[in-house]
């Protein structure tokens, strides 16, 4: 009976002993092969030679030979006369003293449609040169001007008068002018005339002379007194009596530009 009693309390202490045993984990299975390792790539010496690459050139920038100075002699040659101009002709007809400059080409000494500056004024009305070359000067000195054009007059048109200048390609232009005496304010001259063309000077230009109103005084007749105008009038072409003839103005004169160094 003991011994029954020590069988069942034996099976007893098993049973309540007993652990569950936990399985080891298994990877699941797999249908993907396993990549194998790449061999690296040792690029190989080669035997051809690798050419440099060509730096860029610079173009050389083209270059002009400096255009040299020229000398010129101006020829006035007055035709201005009773025959040409009949209506109210004065006694004493003649021209004052050439006077102007060689300049820059962005300068105007006088321009249609402008006013007249002092200079420009005093010249047609008195034919004097004064204070007309103190204005070239002033432009000298700021280098918008490389010489001042001055000359003789005519003493009796019709007649002639020369005088020669030099220019340079800075200043390859001329502005020059005279007083038709007597008259009001009128004259007659170029202004910004250019004597370079393409580059290279020209051998001879002719240039017809019409005549100029300087807006400065209102006389209507050669020889009108003074009538200063109030209010200065932009310089103009004088298309009436008396220089009008026939329904057109003829010049009364010719400016001739000769080159003398060519």
């Amino acid at each position: 009976m003991k011994h029954t009693a020590a069988a069942i309390l034996f099976v007893l202490v098993l049973t309540s002993c007993a652990c569950p045993v936990t399985p080891a984990a298994v990877p699941p299975a797999t249908d993907a092969p396993t990549a194998e390792p790449q061999p690296t790539v040792v690029p190989q010496a080669t035997d051809t030679p690798v050419e440099p690459t060509p730096m860029p050139t610079e173009t050389p920038a083209p270059t002009t030979a400096p255009i040299e100075p020229a000398e010129y002699e101006l020829t006035f040659d007055a035709t201005w006369s009773a025959a040409t101009h009949p209506t109210g002709f004065p006694p004493n007809p003649h021209f004052s003293g050439l006077i102007g400059a060689a300049h820059t080409p962005d300068v105007r000494l006088w321009e249609m449609g402008e006013l007249a500056s002092p200079g420009i004024k005093n010249m047609a009305e008195t034919g004097g040169k004064s204070p007309l070359n103190a204005e070239v000067d002033a432009l000298i000195d700021t280098g918008d001007a490389c010489a001042q054009i001055s000359g003789g007059g005519v003493p009796t048109s019709p007649g002639s008068v020369s005088v020669t200048f030099t220019v340079n390609e800075e200043c390859p232009v001329v502005s020059v002018v005279t007083m038709i005496a007597p008259s009001p304010d009128w004259f007659v001259g170029v202004s910004a005339l250019s004597l370079l063309e393409d580059g290279v000077w020209v051998d001879e230009k002719v240039v017809e002379l019409l005549p100029y109103d300087a807006g400065t005084d209102s006389g209507e007749a050669y020889t009108s007194p003074d009538i200063p105008t109030t209010d200065p009038e932009p310089v103009s072409m004088l298309e009436t009596e008396p220089l009008l003839v026939d329904g057109a103005v003829p010049p009364l004169g010719t400016f001739t530009f000769t080159r003398l160094d060519s």
